[in-house]
């Protein structure tokens, strides 16, 4: 492949902005240039990265699979650099891990704090995507490791139980079911009841094991992230099943979490790497240092682990 370092940043530069006017402008280039750059790596890659029209940029099936890939190995380069111009000093590095939104909250603020320590010039990179495009980022070995709540049963998977977060129901304080302890799944099949879409890791989690009792989630609303389901409870438009984890904090002023029964529905949150795969010596420890994290308890009162409504 005969291209140069320039030739991937203006890719890169060109698949962030949606335009070669800004691009170009961002990389001191004139537009011819940088579409020369651009036609070069297209040639030397064999297919065509970029969908252009009179007003946008798009990528195509290439270029979001190359995108990741040309990403990664920008900030390696980059990182070798980095290595090279501070010898003599702790050494550097990056670390990526794709984790499900929840996990961010939950899991990480502790362990990247000790890490940070220990290995001030180590970064992190942390993507907060959905289950499916985390576990595709770790199969394809687009970061060193992931945590989620699928891949248990996939062949080129190893996943490592961290913790069960049970679905529960979320409605507002003055809904009629709010004054129960727990509620069984047909208990709320008369109210209107709010879920993320198919295409979500948890959808697909839910549909399945109520499948296997004989029962079928009946909905009202379909979103597309938790957040928004989170949203439409706390405007009164019904009520919404959701992992724990994701829920507010016991004593929100809008929203109250009721047990889920019959059947329990949990997800089980987990470490997943790419089965075979070596980690790096920094990716090894900061993995090391996750799991002690959340396996001994806050030095703090309280849980330690922030809850937010914001969430996938």
């Amino acid at each position: 492949m005969n291209a140069e370092l320039l030739d991937l940043k203006a890719f890169i530069t060109v698949a962030e902005t949606g335009s070669f006017v800004r691009t170009a402008k961002l990389l001191n280039l004139s537009q011819p240039a940088l579409s020369r750059r651009i036609q070069k790596l297209e040639e030397s890659l064999g297919a065509p990265l970029l969908e252009r029209s009179t007003r946008h940029v798009n990528l195509t099936m290439t270029g979001r699979d190359f995108l990741p890939k040309v990403r990664r190995l920008i900030d390696e380069f980059e990182t070798s650099v980095l290595a090279i111009q501070d010898i003599g000093a702790r050494s550097s590095g990056l670390v990526s891990v794709a984790a499900v939104p929840t996990a961010v909250f939950y899991f990480l603020p502790r362990a990247i704090g000790r890490f940070a320590e220990a290995y001030p010039r180590i970064r992190i990179r942390i993507l907060d995507i959905g289950a499916n495009e985390g576990l595709e980022a770790v199969a394809r070995g687009e970061v060193d490791f992931g945590i989620n709540f699928i891949g248990a049963s996939h062949a080129e998977i190893e996943f490592e139980k961290l913790a069960e977060d049970p679905f529960v129901l979320a409605c507002r304080h003055d809904h009629p079911l709010a004054s129960r302890k727990q509620v069984s799944w047909p208990d709320i099949v008369p109210h209107r009841v709010i879920t993320v879409g198919r295409n979500s890791g948890n959808r697909a989690l839910i549909d399945n094991a109520l499948a296997r009792h004989g029962l079928q989630l009946n909905w009202s609303y379909e979103v597309a992230h938790l957040s928004g389901s989170l949203g439409l409870v706390e405007a009164g438009l019904g009520i919404a099943v959701l992992p724990k984890l994701a829920t507010p904090a016991a004593g929100h002023p809008i929203i109250h979490t009721i047990r889920l029964t019959e059947p329990e529905v949990s997800r089980t949150i987990g470490i997943v790497r790419r089965r075979g795969a070596t980690l790096s010596p920094h990716a090894s420890q900061f993995l090391k240092m996750l799991l002690e994290a959340w396996r001994s308890p806050p030095r703090t009162g309280g849980q330690g682990k922030p809850r937010s409504h914001r969430l996938k």
